[in-house]
């Protein structure tokens, strides 16, 4: 019997699936950071006008991540990811092909449309099993995916070392045709379509905005992830200038933060059904914040160095591996009928605060600076999460669902 061409919804991906679509989404994200230097030079210009590739892409994912899950509630998870993954080979042809720095960073900015495997790749989760369950399954997706950030940069150096800059695309382009073939023979539609048009869609976005649940999952998923994403910005600089270490040195140090992610998403696969969806949020944000607070106390009893602040980063990524697998399912299960809509908004804010953490780190970090502006950032950062899902246990106690 011939196979149909498109799966029915009863039959649901395989978590292998959601780990490559995650995944390359990350990857795209950082496997071209080493590379910047001989691409400027590649094409004759600043070094600065290349570094722009890196922000425009977070700007256009982040502004992505807002229509991608109202377009995948109204026409499917399925349909939306097929025709992501389409218009992504074809700007990454175009970033291989571009002829000026100008044609790259609009083929650049054209790839940020894989932000829908990060987006979707949570919406799909949620379509398919209940809170406490799909903060089990995002974790080990996320498990998966926290490989991503840590090894990324690592083959986009030995790639760019061996052939070139060209080599890093030509790998996405690659993983992303395997990653499409995976999608269309495994990815059934798991949403149960809603018939409105578009605009309907990004009228219920109100709906959203005036839930309080919402707004305390997002923003401890965005408070959490945001002194991760200070860290990204600031500790650079607080290795290089403050405590002397090379780049090879501090690029091996980062694997720290990696790691303890990689084991709190573990945790969080393992236990948040046992243990509960909230007071896993509120655990993780725990872990992170009284990491951040032992930092900060060594560091103005005067025991600072490299093995202290990098090492104690381990918490963070722990407590971050705990708590944001938990509170992307908090927010899809608001409303489950908008788990796009949530998933895409939820992720925008995500993205768009960590980019202004990160940008805030580096003022802060001046000339002459000590690592102490950073580490109170991300103990500020940290903290404020702890405050939003308290909000979020007090708010579901008035309304009986603690």
């Amino acid at each position: 019997m011939q196979e149909p061409l498109f799966l029915d919804r009863t039959t649901p991906p395989r978590i292998v699936t959601l780990i490559l679509l995650a995944g390359l989404s990350a990857l795209t994200m950082n496997i071209m950071l080493p590379s910047l230097p001989g691409m400027a030079t590649w094409f004759g210009v600043p070094y600065g006008v290349m570094q722009q590739s890196v922000a425009l892409y977070l700007l256009l994912s982040a502004l992505l991540q807002i229509v991608i899950g109202p377009i995948s509630d109204r026409y499917g998870r399925r349909a939306v990811l097929i025709w992501s993954l389409v218009l992504f080979l074809l700007a990454t042809v175009g970033t291989l092909l571009a002829p000026t720095a100008t044609w790259f960073l609009i083929f650049r900015m054209a790839q940020a449309v894989i932000a829908s495997g990060m987006v979707l790749s949570r919406a799909v989760v949620r379509d398919m099993v209940a809170d406490e369950r799909a903060a089990s399954m995002i974790g080990y997706v996320t498990m998966g995916m926290s490989l991503v950030p840590m090894i990324g940069p690592v083959i986009g150096g030995a790639l760019d070392d061996l052939y070139g800059w060209k080599a890093n695309f030509a790998l996405l382009l690659i993983l992303g045709l395997g990653t499409l073939a995976l999608v269309w023979a495994d990815l059934g539609e798991t949403a149960t379509l809603r018939r409105v048009s578009l605009m309907d869609q990004i009228r219920s976005y109100p709906a959203l905005f005036a839930s309080q649940r919402f707004w305390g999952y997002t923003l401890s998923a965005a408070f959490a992830s945001g002194c991760f994403f200070a860290y990204l910005g600031g500790a650079p600089y607080v290795g290089d200038k403050v405590y002397g270490l090379s780049s090879t040195h501090v690029g091996a140090l980062f694997a720290l933060t990696a790691i303890g992610y990689a084991a709190g998403n573990f945790f969080a696969g393992r236990y948040s059904v046992r243990i509960g969806m909230n007071r896993m949020i509120l655990l993780g944000c725990l872990v992170t914040t009284a990491g951040m607070a032992i930092l900060a106390l060594l560091t103005a009893l005067g025991h600072s160095g490299p093995t202290m602040f990098f090492g104690l980063t381990v918490l963070m990524g722990l407590g971050n591996g705990i708590c944001l697998p938990n509170a992307n399912a908090g927010m899809l299960s608001v409303r489950p009928d908008l788990a796009g809509t949530a998933s895409g908004l939820g992720g925008a804010i995500l993205i768009g605060g960590g980019a202004a953490l990160a940008a805030f780190a580096g003022v802060l970090l001046g000339p002459g600076s000590s690592e102490m502006p950073l580490i109170l950032l991300m103990l500020a950062s940290s903290a404020a999460s702890v405050l939003a899902i308290l909000f979020v246990l007090r708010r579901a106690r008035q309304i009986g669902l603690a």
